[in-house]
């Protein structure tokens, strides 16, 4: 690639954020060779420690604006908690309006729209809205033949029945306040995807949620956690396709984690996809391998096919490859060869969905769009 002063041969970065999901990033960058890390802001001690062993030659920064300072910068990526992405949003698109890729959940509180509407207008560089699951091999496999193994979709079933909330800096994930709740933070991925198999928005959503085993004894400066730990979702769409949701953060003995069934006339399709391998129990033998299962209404008879997971990007991350995935499309943003596939407006409607969601469960009346 020619060099125009701006990007180079090698994508360089900088990283807000480096707790899990941002170290998550950088290990996943380390595999990109027309990548690398030049810059990060991580004010926790411990955590930027962690991150400067993973990115050795990356410099670190005492804030944003110093990072944002850094000359040698062609792309920014922000992995910092949920409650202050627009924030940092705000200040790099008043500094430095690099082509970014943001975390999700875009925001959290609805009262951010606004802001990020204006911004929506007037950035002049891609946005990408990291929406991880979309990547996952077997998740893309499902979306590849959704529509002729359904003969069009008129229901989708979301089940994830995975482990409890992980311990992060300061317990941030442990509070509405800074989440956003559990339908926002945790099910903006699965939100996004319904929207994306489905090709609607929706029109109402209802809900049934609380807080039923996880975190109730806990005690963080002197506060309970009031972080949801499962809920029920039903979303009708325009299309007229019905969407379930079904979450459970008690049920880490589970085999898949991730469960995906969508149904038509022509038939239905499941993805199954398990969780991190790392949670695997070594005395079980090797971790679950992804499958797609396609099952005809005629001829019957399941199809399965197996999709097994690249080993080295296992290691990398706790999303089965798919942050990788996602970086390499990202590249080709930032390089001016495609547009940014998960958007402004997708990061928008995914938490417009999960607030909500947490509205309906909290009211327990249907919310209407």
């Amino acid at each position: 690639m020619k060099d125009t002063g701006l990007i180079q041969d090698t994508i360089r970065y900088g990283v807000i954020g480096c707790g899990m999901m941002g170290q998550e990033h950088l290990r996943n960058i380390a595999l990109l060779p027309e990548a690398h890390v030049a810059a990060i802001y991580e004010p926790n001690p411990a955590m930027a420690k962690a991150a400067q062993a993973i990115a050795p030659g990356a410099k670190m920064c005492g804030s944003l604006a110093d990072l944002l300072a850094h000359e040698r910068l062609d792309c920014l990526l922000i992995a910092s908690p949920n409650h202050v992405h627009v924030e940092q949003f705000l200040e790099v698109a008043r500094t430095r309006p690099l082509p970014l890729l943001i975390e999700k959940p875009l925001y959290t509180d609805a009262a951010d729209e606004t802001a990020l509407r204006r911004l929506q207008a007037g950035y002049p560089a891609p946005i990408w809205v990291a929406m991880e699951y979309r990547y996952m091999p077997p998740i893309m496999a499902f979306l590849d033949e959704c529509e002729a193994a359904t003969g069009g979709l008129k229901m989708l079933t979301i089940r994830e029945h995975r482990f409890p909330f992980l311990n992060k800096v300061g317990a941030w994930n442990r509070f509405n306040r800074n989440t956003g709740g559990t339908l926002v933070e945790k099910c903006c991925h699965f939100f996004d995807l319904m929207r994306l198999v489905l090709k609607s928005d929706p029109v109402r959503v209802s809900a049934s949620a609380g807080q039923e085993v996880n975190h109730r004894d806990e005690r963080i400066d002197g506060a309970t956690p009031d972080i949801w730990d499962s809920a029920y979702v039903i979303v009708d769409f325009a299309s007229g396709a019905r969407a379930m949701l079904e979450l459970c953060m008690f049920a880490e003995g589970s085999r898949y984690q991730e469960e995906l069934s969508a149904t038509g006339p022509a038939g239905k399709i499941e993805a199954l996809v398990p969780g991190p391998g790392r949670f695997w129990p070594a005395r079980l033998g090797l971790a679950p391998v992804p499958q797609v299962i396609v099952s005809p209404r005629d001829p019957k008879g399941p199809r399965v096919v197996e999709i097994p997971f690249d080993p080295e990007l296992l290691k990398a991350g706790d999303h089965n490859g798919s942050t990788y995935y996602q970086h390499r499309r990202f590249l080709d943003a930032v390089r001016g060869q495609g547009l940014p596939e998960v958007t402004l407006e997708d990061g928008m409607w995914a938490v417009r969905m999960g607030l909500a969601a947490q509205q309906a469960a909290l009211t327990g009346e249907t919310v209407r769009f």
